[in-house]
């Protein structure tokens, strides 16, 4: 876990701790990547609750009824396809806090980073985490889940939400894109 919070935030040595940080550190420089013809973009990331998603959507969740890894496998399929085709950093969170001294931990799937919770912490709270640190450091951020708590505190750190509903919406029609081209 430690490795995907490195290159995400970059290394925890001479940050400050507590309010002294937050109340006189200076705005991180947004990250930029130049593109061809001079366009300047910053750095998206989409953060998607996996188990929310997966009982949303209704192939998933009739898998899920069946195997539950058989219904994570398939939505990382899912999502690994569309995050190649988006070319966002996409981070796919599950729960994994009630599994007992469970230290958590970061997989790298194909071209997407999933993230299994620690002992006591839920995707929930993994997810808020790492979106009020990324939006301080001005990246895009979008998170994907129905939770409508989730929702607002994700939009008060600065995310853009993105119900369960419209992930499915934008993975269809990058599908029917993709189609077009193979």
């Amino acid at each position: 876990m430690e490795e995907i919070f490195q290159r995400t935030f970059g290394s925890k040595e001479g940050k400050k701790q507590g309010w002294a940080k937050t109340i006189r550190s200076k705005p991180a420089p947004v990250e930029e990547v130049q593109y061809r013809g001079g366009q300047v973009k910053r750095e998206e990331y989409l953060l998607v609750d996996g188990y929310n998603i997966i009982f949303a959507w209704e192939e998933l969740s009739g898998l899920a009824g069946i195997d539950l890894n058989a219904a994570r496998g398939r939505l990382m399929d899912i999502l690994s396809n569309f995050q190649g085709f988006r070319k966002m950093n996409l981070i796919l969170v599950f729960d994994a806090y009630k599994v007992k001294g469970n230290p958590g931990s970061v997989e790298r799937y194909h071209n997407i980073d999933v993230v299994y919770t620690k002992e006591a912490e839920t995707a929930d709270q993994y997810i808020e985490k790492v979106t009020h640190e990324m939006s301080r450091k001005n990246h895009i951020v979008r998170v994907a889940t129905s939770d409508g708590l989730e929702q607002v505190i994700i939009m008060g750190a600065g995310a853009i939400r993105v119900s369960a509903r419209e992930l499915y919406e934008e993975v269809q029609a990058a599908s029917e894109e993709m189609r077009q081209y193979f």
